[in-house]
């Protein structure tokens, strides 16, 4: 298993994360899924679900593991996801929030939780309501003593992932990540991402907010852990990929892991068998992991003269990490004047634009036809 580190979180977590929410079933079942999860390096674990059943399954499992194993493990445990009545209510009440948080902590046998997620906030209201007043105040109390390390933020909409990504206090985001959703313009209802919409953005060509979001969060160390890589398995099916093509799971992962200040994928995985299954892709080929031809060739796509950061550019004669440059070029045209600290990234990089003799080779190798030399010559412009 391959380990990224999550932003300025300085936390280790596996490429391949694993998502809870299916652990509803027997307190077997559950261990066996944990059990192999950890076996082959699986370290983080979201754990949005407020009902017992789920929480209390993979809490129990983690103890059932041993010694060690509680340090070993990353955890996204949510704020202001709450059970009520026998429902998930999505609240920030605390007179809610703060006996489902402490419930969280009992059923997983523990007295703190890595990542303090803000949960759910798509919308302007949301994120004020939940940045400002006492629910934040309760946020920032936990933080303070250390029952939160590190606080965080889920969301589907890029313009709150940017607001959170903006924001010191916050030092990472679970967000939303797939080819599909990255045509999608914001939006406060997730539904949009799944019917015509989705269908006719695959067309439209990927929102700069999203390119823009990405290599902020690079650009801040906001570390992103990536939620419905999949698309709801909707990718897995040409009849419902709005690309009117097939991926496979791990052209799903290498896209996912290829955005930039992107650690970890979760996973959602409700048998054993389907630890082993994401995992192929720590040691899967980089033709098994080609997602680019497979969308370049689709019949509904609109990534034309777009880098998606997929490397198949490479190799550069003369040393271009050509991926990289142009994640910090993107990044860069969002300012008036460069920031001094992106100037020393892409100094870091050894091999810049400048080096760009212009012979093009990469561009017969690109997907999507982006003008790579042109690209090279505006990159060596800007940071000159």
């Amino acid at each position: 298993m391959r380990y990224r580190k999550l932003g300025t979180t300085g936390l280790e977590v596996s490429e391949i994360g694993f998502g809870g929410e299916w652990m509803d079933g027997t307190p077997e079942e559950a261990l066996a899924v944990v059990r192999a999860a950890d076996e082959v390096g699986v370290n983080i674990l979201d754990c949005w679900m407020p009902d017992p059943t789920r929480r209390s399954n993979l809490g129990d499992a983690l103890a059932a593991l041993g010694a060690g194993a509680r340090e070993r493990w990353v955890i996204q445990g949510h704020l202001g996801s709450t059970w009520q009545n026998g429902q998930y209510v999505r609240t920030r009440d605390l007179s809610q929030v703060e006996p489902a948080f402490e419930d969280l902590l009992e059923r997983f046998h523990t007295d703190y939780m890595d990542l303090g997620m803000i949960h759910y906030v798509d919308s302007p209201a949301e994120y004020e309501e939940a940045t400002t007043g006492p629910f934040m105040g309760y946020v920032r109390e936990l933080y303070a003593e250390g029952t939160v390390r590190h606080i965080g933020l889920s969301t589907h909409n890029p313009q709150i992932a940017r607001r959170a990504a903006l924001n010191p206090e916050i030092e990472m985001i679970l967000f939303s990540v797939n080819p599909a959703f990255d045509m999608m313009p914001a939006t406060e209802n997730l539904d949009d991402y799944f019917g015509e919409v989705g269908e006719q953005s695959a067309r439209d060509g990927m929102t700069p907010e999203r390119a823009e979001l990405y290599a902020l969060c690079e650009e801040t160390g906001t570390g992103i852990t990536v939620m419905k890589g999949f698309m709801g398995g909707r990718l897995f099916d040409a009849s419902q990929s709005p690309f009117g093509v097939a991926l496979t799971p791990v052209q799903c992962i290498e896209y996912a892991l290829t955005r930039p200040a992107v650690a970890s994928i979760m996973i959602g995985f409700s048998a054993s068998e389907h630890v082993a299954e994401a995992v192929v892709y720590e040691t899967a080929s980089p033709e098994e992991r080609d997602y680019a031809h497979v969308l370049a060739g689709a019949p509904r796509h609109a990534y034309l003269g777009q880098c998606t950061y997929c490397g198949h550019c490479a190799p550069c004669p003369k040393g271009i990490d050509i991926a990289s440059v142009n994640k910090f070029f993107d990044l860069a045209t969002m300012y008036d004047e460069v920031p001094d600290s992106l100037r020393e990234h892409y100094r870091a990089l050894g091999a810049t634009a400048e080096a760009c003799v212009a012979c093009r080779a990469c561009e017969a190798r690109c997907p999507f036809g982006v003008k790579i030399a042109e690209k090279m010559a505006a990159a060596a412009a800007l940071f000159e």
